[in-house]
């Protein structure tokens, strides 16, 4: 995502990622891999649970895509890193 991000602006999408490790870690994180989204701290792995993005056995998170527009509404979700292409083809972009 981070080196197709200007796609992702362009179809008025904003990512962000989702993992369980702690905000001083992901600011490290993003900081060396010069991340240009923020990066969101899920400790109990709830909001992942909630968008179906945890392994199996549930106790990790699954790389997953999933786009939600303003009120809510799932636009695309998929496990792994579909990239902007799979992700972004449904949506108009400028």
């Amino acid at each position: 995502m981070r080196d197709e991000i200007e796609r992702y602006r362009r179809c008025d999408v904003r990512p962000f990622g989702v993992n369980p490790a702690s905000a001083e870690r992901h600011a490290g994180y993003a900081a060396r891999l010069k991340l240009p989204f923020p990066l969101l701290s899920d400790a109990g792995l709830g909001i992942s649970r909630s968008y179906g993005a945890v392994r199996p056995d549930g106790s990790a998170i699954a790389r997953s895509v999933c786009l939600v527009d303003r009120n809510g509404l799932v636009l695309y979700s998929q496990s792994g890193a579909p990239g902007a292409d799979l992700s972004l083809g449904g949506l108009k972009c400028r």
